[in-house]
């Protein structure tokens, strides 16, 4: 792979030393340009052109589908992860005394949804990490016959700990229990293909990894698990024949599409789809391969910059993001002095967080280091 023609697309790379992933993605050219000609086009022609846009949408839909290897009849898309979490916790059919386990380290939006079901009844439970590492044996100890819903991130945000989605899901099948995952934190450079997966409902935003803008992002749900929760946010566009405003005829779309209750963001998908083309042309295993080779380096050179690595980086648990551990130094001004010599990462839990993506280099891994030994 030409990862220097690959690093062409990205206009960051003029500016900064982008390792911030996590957080919030610099765009792609592609998406910059898709977005420009969609704003161009609807400055100079309103709704005249719209079905070029209705288009649009079942393109990046089926670029969607791409990367999951799922039906486009699964697929919503979600203004946030939050929403699309919000999609499950809020229509799922509890009944007062049933539970959700979810990891105690989880990113808040895959907390407050559940917590907020406690008028319902439902308890939350959360499972405190061991290290870096959420264990499936105490996730097993948490589960008993009242839990309906296990919620866990496919890669945790402040450890960069993978979670193993294959067994998680197949302990689910046994116990009876649907799987709910936060992908935003790997969908986009980690392989996902829910047909291998035994997972039941996915969100992600698409502002990380994916490389899109905020605002736009992607549910999924098993197509035979559709009538099983409540839709919620339900709009003209949730019924079978949206778009007739003079008939009020209230079926709901058999497939995901009911989750789309309104106006759809025409700028963030056309934008997304961008993004998720570059990714899906350029190829998942390829992406990954990448960000894995340049993790391992920053994890092989850290201690020359006196860090030691607080992720786990065993085969299966290691993903794009690294933690690491700063001894003596205050990590919000590790942050700021990184930034003012041009390069981006970010803190979590006190911690140095690095989250490079393919078009980085190992150089920039280096000018990292070399900043923070520098202190």
């Amino acid at each position: 792979m030409d990862w220097l023609a690959f690093r062409s697309n990205f206009p960051v790379t003029r500016y900064w030393a982008f390792m911030d992933h996590a957080a919030v993605a610099p765009l792609p050219a592609q998406a910059v340009t898709a977005l420009r000609e969609y704003a161009d086009e609807l400055a100079a022609n309103g709704i005249a052109t719209v079905q070029h846009w209705v288009q649009r949408a079942k393109d990046v839909r089926r670029s969607a589908a791409r990367l999951l290897d799922a039906d486009v009849h699964e697929i919503a898309f979600i203004k946030n992860t939050s929403e699309g979490i919000g999609f499950v916790a809020e229509g799922f059919p509890w009944r007062p005394g049933d539970n959700v386990v979810l990891a105690a380290e989880e990113y808040p939006s895959n907390q407050y949804p559940w917590m907020n079901q406690a008028h319902r009844g439902v308890e939350v439970r959360s499972v405190p990490s061991r290290g870096s590492r959420v264990d499936i044996d105490d996730i097993r100890k948490s589960i008993d016959m009242r839990t309906r819903v296990l919620s866990l991130s496919y890669v945790e945000f402040g450890s960069g700990f993978r979670n193993n989605l294959t067994d998680l899901g197949t302990l689910c099948r046994e116990r009876g229990i649907y799987f709910f995952v936060d992908a935003i934190q790997g969908l986009g450079v980690l392989p996902f293909d829910v047909n291998r997966m035994p997972v039941d409902f996915l969100a992600a935003d698409s502002h990380k990894w994916l490389l899109g803008p905020e605002g736009i992002g992607l549910f999924w749900i098993r197509r035979e698990l559709i009538d099983l929760l409540h839709p919620i946010g339900v709009g003209w566009n949730s019924v079978v024949n949206a778009g007739n405003f003079s008939e009020i005829d209230f079926r709901l779309k058999p497939h995901a599409g009911r989750w789309e209750g309104g106006a759809p963001n025409n700028a963030g998908i056309t934008a997304m789809g961008a993004s998720l083309d570059l990714l899906l042309n350029t190829g998942i295993d390829s992406i990954y391969r990448r960000i894995e080779e340049l993790t391992d380096y920053l994890c092989e050179q850290a201690s020359r910059a006196g860090l030691s690595i607080f992720s786990s980086r065993a085969t299966g648990e290691k993903s794009g993001i690294v933690s690491l551990l700063s001894p003596g130094r205050d990590p919000d001004a590790l942050v700021r002095l990184c930034r003012e010599r041009g390069i981006i990462v970010n803190q979590r839990f006190g911690r140095l967080r690095v989250s490079p993506h393919a078009y980085n280099t190992f150089e920039e891994i280096d000018r990292l280091l070399d900043c923070v030994a520098s202190t």
